[in-house]
């Protein structure tokens, strides 16, 4: 049985290229199980329609992203800390940043001083939906802040997977010309995780709870 990140605070990451369908599976899965998990929203969409600008000159991306980097980390400690029984469910971690820096990746972990091992081992499991334009069909789902290409969404959805596929418990829900096949399959893997590190969380809050008495 898996035990929860050394933060002591069980964390599932869905990420994948623009389109995978990632938010929409959140979505659903919360309002399946509501209880045992609590999302955590998409830091890069609530930056950028708060009015931050996104553009592409180089400095102004890299502004972005360590604004998003400090976003994510600090809703994920608000959600930890408001909901401490609960699995958090991460709409997109702080490694993905490191895909839309203009530069290489371990240019974004050296200025956050920080390091893709580091940041990996912030989360219990990591769920990678394949983009759509993957399959060379339309980018899924509506998200107003999106601005990407067919052709840019391949793209990230390599830079992504390259730097999550690093993580030992790394699960990819492949794209599918159905997208009810994909959500249903992706639902699936997120019940049994879930309900292993809840598992898990629980155990570790008991015997925290014992030593405390102690």
């Amino acid at each position: 049985m898996m035990k929860p990140t050394n933060h002591g605070h069980c964390r599932i990451v869905l990420t994948g290229g623009p389109g995978g369908g990632k938010t929409t599976a959140a979505d659903l899965f919360r309002r399946e199980i509501g209880e045992r998990v609590v999302l955590v929203p998409e830091a890069a969409t609530m930056v950028f329609s708060g009015g931050f600008p996104r553009v592409s000159q180089p400095t102004a991306v890299h502004a972005a992203q360590r604004a998003i980097y400090h976003v994510q980390r600090n809703l994920e400690d608000v959600q930890a800390a408001l909901y401490p029984d609960r699995v958090l469910l991460c709409d997109r971690g702080t490694v993905d940043g490191a895909a839309y820096w203009p530069d290489e990746p371990r240019g974004f972990f050296r200025a956050l001083g920080t390091s893709l091992k580091a940041e990996l081992a912030r989360y219990d499991a990591v769920i990678f939906f394949e983009s759509a334009a993957v399959g060379g069909m339309g980018i899924e789902g509506g998200n107003p802040v999106r601005n990407e290409t067919m052709e840019q969404a391949v793209e990230l959805d390599g830079k992504l997977r390259a730097l999550w596929s690093h993580h030992p418990r790394f699960i990819l829900v492949p794209h599918n010309p159905s997208f009810f096949k994909k959500i249903s399959f992706a639902l699936a893997v997120l019940d049994g995780i879930v309900s292993e590190l809840g598992s898990a969380q629980q155990k570790s809050g008991r015997a925290k709870a014992t030593q405390r008495r102690r």
